[in-house]
This record gives C-alpha cells, structure tokens and sequence, in this order.
C-alpha cells in the first residue's frame, strides 16, 4: 500500500470511529488509540502533499458565500453526441483503442489546481459558462484539497450522490417548493451549488473525474487517455470506471458484454448512471475528430433503453397546425418521469392513433424517448377502438378531410385536415416563400403545380419536397408532366439539398427575418445553425446587434419558442448538406472607408437592387443598416430619397451618391 492508499484508508477507518463515537453513541476504540491514527494521517498528509476533503484534519474552515460567480471556461465543456444502437458504439471502437466507461449521473464539475492545492471549482453550466462552487468542495466526500502534484492540473468529472445515499436522504429532505426529491441527480444540482457549504457536507457527495483539460503532459504517455486517468488514481482521485478496448475491433457481442460489466459494477457500487460513454484513448487522435458548435466527435454517449411506465389516456385534442393538418395531442394522468411530471404525448397522426387503438380510458404505456420528448408507446387495452376524427376543425369549425400519403418505406398513413380554402390559401404562400430563389431555391415549382400537388396530398410539410420521387408515376401521368419535366424537377430539389445558414434561415419565414437580417445573424454566429438555435431558444438578446429591435428579438424568440416550428427547424437539417460559411470577401486596401462602419442605402439606385447594396456592403467589411441613427457612418442615397436623407443631414452624416460609393471601392 502506498502512501496516499493509506491516506485514504485511515481517513474513511477514522470517520467510521468518529460516527460511532458523536452520532451512535457507541465508541469502538479508545480516545488514545484514535490519537494515535489521528496523528499518523496528519504526518502522512505533511510528507505526501495529500489531503482529502473529508480527512478527519479539515473539520473546519467551511464559508459560506453570498451568491454564485460566473467562471468562463477556455476550453469548452461540450457533450458528446447520443446514440441508443451497441452497433454504433462497435463502429466507433473499430477506428481507434478506446475507453469505455460509465455515464455518471451527475453534475458536471470543473476542478482547477496550481502549486498542489485546489484553486478553483466551478459547473459546467451551458459549456461555455458556468458558475463557481469552490466553496462547496471541502464538503465533499472525496476530493483531494492538496495533492504531490505542483503544476496546473484542469480536470472534468462529475458531481453525484451514491443511489444508497440518495434513497436514505429524500425521505428527510425537500426542494424549494417543499416537495421531496425526485432523483440523485436534481439532489446534487441543488446541492453543490447551494450557497453553505453545512448543506452539501450532510448530503454525500462525491465527485469522480473522467477527463484531465490540462496538466500531467510530462509523462511519455501524455497522449493516452487512460494513462492521464491512471496517474489521477495514482494522485489519490477517484476516477470514473472504465474498460480499455484496444486490439482488433471488437464484435458487438463484445462490446455489449463490456458495457454490462461496466453496469454491474455501477450497480455494485451504488453509482448513479443513466448511460455509458465510448471515448477514444489517444488525445492527439480525438482532436483531429472535431467539434461541433454542441458536442466534441470523438466519442459517444451510448443511452440506456427508456423506462415505461403505466398511466390512463384520458382524451385526445385536436390542434391546428402551419400546414393546414389538425395534429392529435393524447391527454393522460400525470406520471413522474426521470424526475419530471408528464401529462400530454404528441399522437403525430391518425394512422398512429389506429394502429394502437387508442380511447380515452384505456391504460397506456409512456417514455422519455431520449430523456426528452414523451410518447406513448402500448395500448393495454386494445380492442375498443372506434372513430376518434373530429368533425370539425376546431380553430375554424370547418369540416374536416382525411389525407392519405405514402412514406419513404412505403407505408400509407393518414392525416386529418382542415377543409377551408382560405387556410389552403396561406399554405400555398408558405410553400411559395419556401421555394423561392431567396429561400431554397428550387426553380420549376410554379405556384400552380405547389397547389396541384398539395391537392393530391403529395405535399403535408416542407420535408415533402425532397421525397416527391415517391410520386414519380403520378406525376408523370399528370397534365404538363412528361419525363424531362420530372427530371428537371427533380434535379432542382436534389440542388436544394446542399444550402447555406442565410437561405435556410430565410426559407424558416420568421417575421422580418429576411436576406439582410439573415446575413448579418450568419456572420455573428459564424454560419453556425445551432449556435443561432441555442441562442434563439436562450435568453440571447438580439437588440444588441446592429439595427435589430425590440420587435425582431421579439419574432425570433417567440418563433423558436413553438414546438411545431423548432420541431420543422430540427427535422428539415436532416434532409440538407450545408456548405460552411460564406466567405465575404474582405478587400485588404488601406482605402477602404467602408471597412466595420453601418451603411444605409435609400432611394432608387441604378446598379444595386435593395439586396445587392447589402451584399457589397458586407462584401466591404461593413453593416447594412436600414434605418438612420446617430451610429449611421455613411448614408447611400439613391432618386427620389426621403425622411433617411432628411435625417442623415440632421445627424450631420456624410451623404454618398451612387457613382461616389462605386469610385470609393473601386
């Protein structure tokens, strides 16, 4: 036994005694002899550097703190992408030695030491920003507050309470609102980000670090993973279980064998978990993987099967959609899901409805597919089904229609419709906005055959368009169709495929969210569509970029705060290609005066429609603005120029005509 081994073993062998003694009343050595191990652990603790956070030496010194500071993290804490299939998780395994190992069921925690002792701890938070917590970390359990390590050292592991423990505590304990706890993993969140320490001291919690961001580079193995992990254990850390993969690649049997160990162990140990994770072994090789704006490429998070659980349908609601279909939204009891209370489940369409033979007051089966989105998955009652289409449309009280469409597998499937030609109308505008040259682009759509082919039901969402070659023969029959026409056809929706961040963006129709708007959002978000989703779904404040408004900030956030249009903002990527960002062309002359100044254009000019100025502005380095403010550098003024011209003189703003802006880059 090493040094920082006996450490540990005399820390846990005198807590053991000092809880008979102070809180079972019933000492099991006596006072000289717990002296003497005293004694030695504090001498063991001088030589080695090491000191654990729970050693029977740090009983004092806990503060409390009057709020949480934010802690930006360098480097960011991404996640790692998902998958529910062993057979992608073999496929990773097969292109490098990796690691697996468990998904603790946490808080992610960041620990940052300098000269051996620990500076810093903070949360993940969103990855980029999280909070700090380092007055919180001589309450846990386990983490070394010194270690025989004296350069920086950057860890990422995770912040948990042991299943056993979380059992014993949440008969005691409440949250906020004075309800019991409903998982370890919302009982560590509250806890380790709680303001007094005294509070996380009395809840157990443990923290086991599964990746090192910086430090312990030294080593001729400093490109190995799991040595980092090893030389960790060696400085006294806890680490996350893991099994090494290495060799040739292993079957799926294999791999479904590891991670079942890696679950018994878990379950041995009492470790929370909701999944395991394949990482690759050599550093060097997971960064040449990449990154996206959400998760690091060179791992994933293999996903446990969801939990079912039993619950009543109790009634079906029909809800109008953009489309013009009525979607059925299956009300039942509430049931108490991964720590969440669940009451509704998206019945997607009729044919769903049918198949599994859903009334109201049948017992239903329900799951978080992915941990997130509710569904029903059984019907225990089967056999009573009857007619459940309402007659009519429940915005309008039109009467309804029936749609039948084939999928991309072949299948029929049935949807309910709103028959009001006025509301067929305002599908039609969407499908044309859709299609047009500044949105996707797809040339040979008329507005006549959009209209023909959402008639024959060919067309219920914009995903449609790229499957309509499942119609082919139709479409050959049909008026003004032969087989060039088709081809042509065809060809321009497969062009449409492949896009960038502004035409998509444009093609979404978020009101007032045009080209220029949309040009300027892909150069702040770095044509990056879930950066721009994350932040629309945030709190981001778009007022603070160039002429972007109360109203704008307003339309975006409100447009991704539905769930039909983020569900089509997230289902319509999966049909597209997305080149990477445009490339402005930046002109790299001294003379150019245009370069980050805010430019308006009025007026009817000669050589630019309203979208190309914008586009040379860009091009040039500037900002097109629409309106004039006192932060306006240049007005372009066009014939007949109104109350811009008029305010720009006011604001004393220098005023260009065309043929001087075009001699100014030329």
């Amino acid at each position: 036994m090493n040094q920082i081994q006996e450490i540990t073993s005399l820390v846990q062998e005198l807590n053991e005694h000092r809880n008979a003694y102070y809180n079972l009343n019933a000492p099991t050595i006596t006072d000289k002899e717990y002296d003497q191990l005293f004694d030695k652990l504090q001498k063991l603790e001088e030589e080695t550097g090491f000191i654990l956070s729970n050693s029977p030496t740090q009983t004092v010194g806990y503060y409390p703190v009057s709020s949480l500071s934010k802690v930006q993290h360098p480097i960011p804490l991404l996640s790692l992408d998902k998958t529910k299939q062993v057979t992608e998780i073999t496929a990773l395994l097969a292109r490098n030695p990796a690691l697996l190992m468990l998904k603790l069921d946490g808080l992610t925690t960041k620990l940052v030491y300098e000269d051996g002792h620990l500076i810093q701890a903070s949360t993940r938070g969103n990855g980029e920003v999280g909070e700090e917590i380092t007055h919180n970390l001589p309450a846990y359990q386990n983490v070394p507050l010194s270690i025989p390590y004296r350069k920086r050292l950057v860890i990422t592991g995770e912040s948990y309470i042991h299943i056993n423990d979380f059992e014993r505590l949440k008969e005691t304990l409440t949250d906020s609102n004075g309800k019991k706890f409903r998982n370890a993993r919302n009982l560590v969140s509250g806890t380790v980000r709680s303001l007094n320490p005294e509070t996380c001291a009395k809840r157990c919690v443990y923290f086991s670090p599964f990746n090192v961001l910086e430090g312990l580079d030294e080593s001729p193995y400093s490109d190995s993973r799991q040595m980092r992990l090893s030389l960790l254990k060696e400085l006294g850390f806890d680490t996350c279980p893991y099994i090494s993969i290495e060799g040739p690649a292993p079957t799926e049997e294999l791999a479904a064998t590891s991670i079942d160990m890696l679950v018994t162990e878990a379950s041995r140990r009492h470790i929370p978990i909701d999944g395991i994770v394949a990482v690759f072994d050599s550093l060097s090789y997971s960064k040449s993987c990449g990154k996206t704006g959400h998760h690091y490429k060179d791992g994933l998070a293999y996903k446990f099967e969801d939990e079912q659980y039993e619950t009543i349908l109790r009634n079906i609601e029909w809800t109008p959609t953009r489309f013009g279909e009525i979607a059925p939204v299956g009300v039942f009891d509430t049931v108490e899901i991964d720590g969440c209370e669940v009451s509704r489940a998206s019945l997607h369409n009729l044919s769903f409805i049918k198949n599994l033979e859903l009334v109201p007051g049948c017992r239903i089966l329900i799951s978080k597919r992915n941990m997130i989105i509710p569904h029903i998955e059984e019907n225990l009652d089967r056999g009573r089904y009857q007619d459940m289409v309402p007659p009519l449309c429940p915005c309008c009280q039109s009467a309804t229609l029936i749609k039948r469409r084939k999928t991309s597998d072949g299948r029929i499937v049935e949807t309910v419709h709103c028959n009001n030609s006025a509301f067929d109308s305002q599908i039609l505008r969407k499908f044309e906005h859709f299609v047009g040259k500044k949105a996707m682009d797809i040339e040979g759509l008329s507005s006549a055959t959009l209209e023909k082919f959402l008639e024959l039901g060919y067309l219920d969402s914009f995903q449609d368009l790229y499957h309509l070659d499942l119609y082919r023969e139709d479409i050959l029959a049909l008026d003004g169709f032969g087989e060039k026409s088709y081809e042509r056809l065809w060809s321009a929706i497969t062009r449409s495929r492949e896009t960038d961040f502004v035409h998509f963006l444009v093609a979404m129709d978020i009101p007032m969210v045009g080209r220029t708007k949309s040009r300027i959002l892909n150069t702040v978000f770095s044509g990056n569509l879930h950066d721009f989703e994350a932040a629309a779904v945030g709190s981001y404040d778009f007022t603070a970029l160039e002429d972007f408004g109360e109203i704008l900030n307003h339309n975006i956030h409100t447009w991704f705060s539905n769930e039909e249009n983020l569900c089509l903002w997230k289902e319509l990527q999966k049909e597209l290609t997305f080149k990477s960002k445009e490339e402005h062309i930046m002109r790299e002359v001294k003379e150019n005066p245009f370069m980050g100044r805010t430019v308006v254009a009025t007026g009817k000019l000669t050589h630019f429609t309203r979208d190309g100025i914008n586009t040379k502005i860009l091009e040039l380095g500037g900002k097109p603005g629409s309106s004039v403010t006192k932060k306006t550098d240049y007005l372009i003024c066009g014939e007949k120029a109104g109350s811009k011209l008029k305010k720009a003189q006011e604001l004393n703003i220098p005023v260009l005509t065309e043929e001087q802006f075009l001699e100014m880059i030329a």
